[in-house]
């Protein structure tokens, strides 16, 4: 063994110390140490009887609830579909009366598109962002719809964001180029040439069977002549 091996070799006595204080600290904070735990496992079943006896219930019944004014959306009824009708509560009503559920959040997507096709934009915006959607396609709606609704209140930053965010989170050969395209025109009003010429030409490169790529020749075209 070298000597720079013996020097740094920590004595036994020294380790048997350090030992003995944590186990001190142990003894000392024995009854902080259980309520601790007591408290943790208090809070995981609170959590537990929460959403068991609390959430499920609410579930079900806004579920059960909301499916005429899913039925009004689906007729583009859009009044009803928000305020409701003959004794059957309106999205605005799930949302209000059943936070914190799926429903609820699914009700904000419906929300936020009857608004966008009343042409009330602010509304729209607020519903459609409180949504959180798992599934990829209605999540990238979602994200378009929104960026109409800022196009509306010609907000072209804002709906540029947006845009973009829909087409990556679509990712599919269906609303992909469809919010390109839309995210073209946006850099159109924004004047910025050479982005709509680059978005209009990822849907010629990428998606060439898409309806938006049969007449983009003539969208690439009017970018590039005012480069």
């Amino acid at each position: 063994m070298s000597k720079t091996q013996a020097n740094t070799k920590v004595p036994v006595p020294a380790v048997k110390k350090d030992l003995g204080q944590t186990g001190k600290f142990v003894r000392e904070n024995r009854k902080s140490l259980s309520f601790i735990g007591l408290a943790i496992v208090a809070m995981i079943l609170i959590y537990i009887g929460y959403q068991k006896f609390y959430i499920a219930p609410r579930e079900v019944t806004a579920s059960n609830q909301m499916h005429v004014a899913q039925d009004f959306w689906a007729k583009k009824d859009w009044d009803k579909a928000i305020n409701g009708d003959a004794g059957y509560p309106g999205f605005q009503k799930i949302v209000n009366d059943y936070s914190n559920t799926k429903a609820a959040n699914l009700a904000y997507f419906y929300l936020g598109i009857a608004y966008l096709n009343k042409g009330e934009y602010s509304k729209a915006i607020d519903n459609l962002t409180n949504y959180r959607g798992g599934d990829s396609m209605a999540a990238a709606e979602a994200l378009g719809g929104t960026a109409d609704a800022y196009v509306e209140l010609k907000d072209y930053d804002k709906a540029e964001t947006y845009f973009k965010k829909a087409a990556d989170k679509a990712n599919n050969k269906f609303l992909t180029p469809l919010y390109l395209k839309k995210l073209g025109l946006v850099y159109e009003a924004k004047n910025d040439y050479k982005s709509a010429d680059d978005a209009y030409k990822r849907i010629k490169s990428d998606y060439p069977e898409s309806q938006q790529a049969q007449n983009i020749e003539e969208y690439i075209a009017r970018a590039e002549a005012k480069l």
